[in-house]
């Protein structure tokens, strides 16, 4: 279980940066290639415009009909266009604002510095002479709307660097937070996984302190001594295997699950319930199991299911059979249930529906048995005020002989 950001940090920003810069060149390109379309089709307008100039230059008289096209069809350009004789002197324009306080000097020099403009932006267009000669010259911009669109994808490449950024900065406090969850809830399950064996310890010092001049009681004692032991070399094992890929063993998960359900029979009447614990099922079926972090796994959902049982007579079932390749182990309490929108939610760290809880022993679990024994856990069931069934899926390996 990884605790910081790494190259899976790496390929989020790899990844965000190639869809930002492909939505960025793709439409880049797109309205590039929409642009040079529109401008082609407004070229051909302007070009209509100079045959109808050259049409009438070399007509004596204008028929109707062509008189009506040329006012109603090709002077609807909505693009600015300048029109001048051969010498670029303005006969005429159109599309280009000039503001009635200007005076006519200024209007002259708006439109001289507009026609050197529009004579960059495009070659101008000439209209001949019936003898050929250059007889008037067309000048025309871009329209508006050929001007947005050159714009809007550069638009587009901020708003997409603003929302990669958005993106990647939510996404950062998200595992920054999950990441603090993680830290603050290992302290405590550390300090709540030392805490029984270390108050048992403690009760037992003091047992042999009033009885040890009672070599029965003084033997009883040390044999639970032995146990508390034992179980904090257990829990040194499990934080020392967190980050590092266990060793699996070929082991029945009964066994597992019976030794971990006689170390809290011990212990029950300290919480204050009558809850009867016991397992059921095949016990013959091997897993390729890790003892020190399965034993883990079964210790959190048996915690889990005591801090649901609200009552004073709780029940929690462990049944274990196989399916083909797999070994099912159902985990069954009846507790006050879980609501199904919140069925994902309890196995995210950080997340409890306990006043003191930290959400972190249901995220361990999930992370041992998915990412260190390659199986499956998951609610299988729960009913409000009934109880949960929680379910482990692992691959079965063989029968004990």
């Amino acid at each position: 279980m990884k605790l910081s950001g790494g190259p899976g940090s790496m390929k989020l920003k790899l990844t965000l940066v190639i869809i930002g810069a492909t939505i960025a060149f793709g439409t880049l390109f797109y309205t590039q290639d929409l642009v040079r379309h529109l401008q082609e089709r407004e070229k051909e307008i302007v070009q209509l415009y100079a045959n109808s100039l050259q049409f009438m230059a070399n007509t004596e008289n204008l028929d109707t009909n062509f008189t009506f096209i040329f006012d109603n069809i090709i002077k609807r350009i909505d693009f600015p266009l300048i029109l001048t004789d051969n010498n670029n002197i303005i006969v005429s324009y159109k599309n280009i604002y000039t503001a009635p306080q200007l005076t006519e000097k200024q209007t002259n020099d708006l439109l001289a510095n507009k026609l050197n403009q529009l004579g960059k932006e495009h070659p101008p267009i000439t209209v001949l002479a019936p003898n050929g000669q250059p007889l008037q010259r067309i000048y025309f911009g871009d329209s508006d709307i050929i001007l947005r669109l050159r714009y809007y994808p550069y638009l587009q490449i901020v708003f997409a660097f603003i929302f990669i950024i958005i993106a990647y900065s939510s996404f950062s406090y998200v595992k920054r937070s999950e990441q603090r969850n993680i830290w603050v809830g290992m302290s405590k399950e550390t300090a709540h996984q030392l805490g029984t064996p270390i108050s048992s310890l403690m009760g037992w010092n003091e047992m042999l302190k009033m009885n040890y001049a009672n070599p029965d009681k003084v033997l009883d004692a040390s044999d639970e001594i032995e146990s508390d032991l034992t179980r904090l070399n257990k829990i040194t094992k499990r934080f020392s295997k967190i980050g590092s890929k266990p060793e699996l063993q070929s082991i029945p998960p009964y066994e597992i699950v019976s030794n971990v359900i006689n170390y809290f029979q011990r212990r029950l009447p300290q919480s204050g319930k009558t809850v009867e614990l016991n397992v059921e099922g095949e016990k013959e079926i091997k897993g390729m199991l890790n003892i020190e972090l399965f034993e883990w796994v079964i210790e959190n959902l048996i915690k889990n299911a005591l801090d649901a049982i609200e009552h004073k007579k709780g029940k929690i079932a462990f049944v274990i059979h196989s399916n083909k390749n797999k070994i099912e182990i159902d985990v069954t309490d009846n507790g006050k249930g879980i609501e199904h929108r919140h069925w994902k939610d309890i196995f995210r760290p950080g997340y409890s529906t306990k006043r003191r809880g930290w959400g972190l022993g249901l995220s361990l679990s999930k992370r041992i048995i998915e990412d260190y024994h390659n199986g499956k856990i998951y609610v299988n069931q729960s009913v409000i005020n009934e109880g949960t069934v929680f379910r482990i899926i692992l691959r079965k390996t063989e029968k004990v002989t």
